[in-house]
């Protein structure tokens, strides 16, 4: 509305007690400077930090529950002009380097000119006592970034671009920001971590872009393919893509078609013709050029392994497998069953082989076994796994060292690979386990960098949940008719059969109800509401399993949840069970960022790889603890499962998100000593068999169901949903045959 029923309230931001990443509605509260008195605000402050002076337009009302509360329609930052709003402002945290006490120092010695000093003659604070020229040059850094960014704020903040993904777009077009923000707005979807389509496009039409612009459409498309890699197709049909484009976008269909047509003559996308459910009608197929890239280049690299002349392990093509049996059975203490015989045979003489099984059927042994004999001939073994934990329990069951495929391969920044056909890996047998959770794009890396002649071993459970990046790769590779052997473990051994853990996963896998009375080590507490059952999580969580079992809450029980979503999904839960094990306190340090808040002793997720950090990157699915946090360099601390100590500035906090509770999905390859699982029907739609035997898979020791039986019901009855939308097992198919390396014993397939 107009004219004077707008108020001005110009105040100092001192915290905020809610924010909406989604809609950035914002619940803060602010100091006018009357005295220390505090005033409630609402709206959406767009990423305003404590510290900020801000200047806001909108209305008073009043609020049933809260009382007054300032209406912001928007605001500006100002710079405080009075000396306590200058020590409040320099104090904040909001420039690096400088904290309270530096503050008063600068202060007291400029008194009400500190600003204009920073600003204008930024060498004059080495008059303050105590100050050296180092910590001057990066506080005048510091400054001169927020002042650019501020610069860069007056418009962005026009368009509705909040300040945390301002300071990330001007850290990656400089002085150029303004300008790619007002002319290709879409570049930020693919050049910045955090801005996504829906948002490029919110900017796109407070610039103007029209709604059926060419660029929006063609940008349109290329979202719903990205969107449909995240659910792990690499590809979509034509029908599907043009229909989720056409409803997203709300265009009319001949602009799409258009729009995928000039996409593909720009080599935007791939096009090509699959196989559909009737072979005699191929379906146009559109990928990302990526993807497409990287199946073709799979296909390509596994027939190239197949088809080696050479044979890194020939010594095992004129073994007398008896005597290596009585060997090894003397190294370790046990016989080998048959399917495990097979397996042995089968990754000691194939160059390319897929080990599969459920729990408690013999995978670890199998592979230790393998090893064994691979190293009694002086093979060089490289083992691997997709996550920091389960390469350290790769390690453990092998006593041979393990390492994260990222960090074998040593991806570097852009996500290229240190070791690659042209410098591959120096190894006579490479072992992944956990290889459910390859994708398609971490695979094809790791085919690339195999040797011509040295053996390839992918380890692990078909019966879960696939990868959580686009393909089925384990899956494909199982596929009839395709080129690469395997060996299917089934029998579930005497000592894992006494396991409640183990026995009710078959049970689930096998569409039966979990035995959930009567055993040591798996229990079900049942509710119906969702809202009661994550309440009860927390207390199974903080209390109940710390008191029974002597676990502890934190390092040794992980809760797994389907959704991230609802009361009993992994973002209400980590709220809830960060207040129960890391409350806030008197003097416990803090920083919100977005919806979240950080503390020392919080349990993290690092969710997006990134080549910059640590040793050798961190990636994501990376856990680990908030040991340290500095409000006045603006960093925090987490060192990792995999033990290393990487620092964070504040401006990166939307790359770490809590872990007390975790989606199945992102919990794959790990193992805890505990897993709590609450299934209610609040979740239904992601209720399925895979979704719930991986969640139970997942512990060692201990399972604790909480929630309905009906719906632990629904998901073992429910087989998974629709298969993902991949070539591979397509490519493979249709490769030349293989041949045969000469001399070699007939494999299992």
């Amino acid at each position: 509305m107009d004219g004077p029923r707008w108020t001005l309230l110009d105040a100092t931001l001192e915290r905020v007690t809610f924010a909406n990443e989604e809609t950035g509605y914002t619940v803060a509260r602010v100091d006018p400077g009357r005295g220390g008195e505090l005033v409630t605000v609402v709206g959406s402050l767009l990423g305003a930090q404590p510290g900020e002076f801000l200047r806001m337009r909108g209305r008073w009302g009043s609020h049933p529950q809260h009382g007054r509360q300032f209406q912001v329609e928007d605001y500006t930052t100002v710079l405080p002009a009075t000396v306590q709003g200058i020590r409040r402002y320099l104090g904040s945290g909001l420039i690096k380097g400088v904290g309270p006490r530096l503050a008063e120092n600068i202060v007291e010695h400029f008194g009400a000119e500190a600003l204009d000093v920073i600003d204008t003659e930024p060498a004059r604070l080495i008059e303050v006592p105590k100050l050296g020229p180092k910590r001057v040059k990066a506080i005048t850094a510091a400054w001169d970034e927020q002042r650019a960014i501020k610069e860069v704020m007056v418009f962005l903040q026009s368009v509705g671009v909040s300040t945390s993904l301002a300071v990330k777009i001007y850290k990656k077009y400089q002085d150029g920001s303004v300008d790619v923000v007002r002319r290709e707005p879409y570049r930020l979807a693919n050049d910045v971590w955090g801005i996504g389509f829906r948002t490029a496009d919110t900017i796109a039409q407070a610039v103007g872009i029209p709604h059926d612009a060419p660029e929006r459409i063609k940008a349109g498309l290329q979202y719903c393919l990205s969107e449909s890699t995240s659910d792990g197709h690499c590809y979509l049909p034509e029908q599907r893509l043009l229909t989720d484009a056409a409803k997203i976008l709300e265009v009319e269909l001949a602009g799409v078609i258009d729009a995928l047509g000039a996409l593909v003559a720009e080599d935007g996308v791939v096009r090509e013709e699959l196989p559909g459910e009737d072979p005699a009608q191929p379906v146009p197929a559109y990928y990302l050029v990526p993807f497409h890239r990287a199946e073709v280049s799979l296909a390509n690299q596994l027939q190239r392994l197949l088809d080696a002349d050479t044979d890194r392990l020939g010594a095992f093509a004129t073994v007398d497998w008896d005597a290596a049996r009585r060997w090894l059975r003397g190294r370790t203490g046990a016989d080998l069953a048959p399917a495990q015989d097979e397996a042995v045979r089968l990754a000691l003489t194939r160059k390319v082989a897929v080990l599969t099984g459920g729990p408690g059927c013999g995978k670890s042994f199998t592979v230790r076994s393998i090893v064994e004999m691979a190293t009694a001939k002086r093979a060089k073994v490289l083992l691997a796994a997709p996550t920091g934990r389960a390469a350290k329990r790769l390690t453990e069951l092998t006593g041979h060292p393990a390492a994260t495929v990222h960090r074998l391969l040593e991806l570097r920044p852009g996500g290229d690979a240190a070791y690659d056909r042209d410098r591959p890996l120096d190894a006579d047998l490479v072992v992944v386990d956990e290889a459910s959770m390859l994708d398609l794009l971490l695979a094809n890396k790791l085919a690339r960098a195999v040797a011509p002649g040295a053996h390839l071993l992918l380890v692990g459970d078909v019966d879960q949940l696939p990868s959580v990046g686009a393909g089925q790769v384990l899956r494909d590779l199982l596929a009839d008719d395709t080129p690469v052997p395997h060996v299917r473990l089934t029998q579930v051994f005497r000592q894992a059969a006494q396991s409640g853990v183990v026995t009710n996963a078959h049970r689930i896998n096998a569409g039966t109800f979990p035995q959930v009375t009567g055993l040591p080590d798996f229990f079900l507490f049942a509710c119906d509401e969702a809202e009661d059952a994550a309440n009860l999580t927390v207390d199974v969580v903080a209390n109940r399993i710390p008191r029974r079992f002597g676990l502890d809450p934190r390092t040794d029980v992980q809760v797994l949840t389907p959704m991230h979503r609802g009361h009993a999904g992994a973002g209400t839960l980590n709220g809830l069970l960060q207040d129960a094990l890391t409350p806030a306190g008197p003097g416990v340090p803090e920083r919100r960022f977005g919806g979240r808040v950080f503390r020392v002793g919080d349990k993290v997720s690092q969710i997006r790889n990134n080549y910059d950090k640590g040793t050798a990157g961190v990636f994501n699915g990376t856990l680990g603890v908030v040991t340290a946090l500095d409000l006045v360099e603006q960093t925090l601390t987490v060192r990792t499962d995999e033990g290393e100590t990487i620092p964070y500035d504040f401006a990166e906090l939307d790359e770490l998100t809590h872990a007390y509770a975790l989606t199945i999905h992102r919990s794959q390859g790990s193992e805890y000593p505990a897993v709590v699982i609450p299934v209610t029907m609040s979740a239904w739609m992601m209720l399925q068999r895979n979704l719930l035997y991986t969640a139970v898979t997942r512990a060692k020791k201990l399972v604790v169901l909480v929630g309905s039986r009906k719906a632990i019901g629904r998901a073992v009855h429910t087989a998974t949903a629709g298969r993902r939308h991949t070539g591979l097992a397509h490519r493979l198919h249709t490769s030349p045959p293989r041949r045969d390396t000469p001399n070699l014993p007939a494999a299992p397939h």
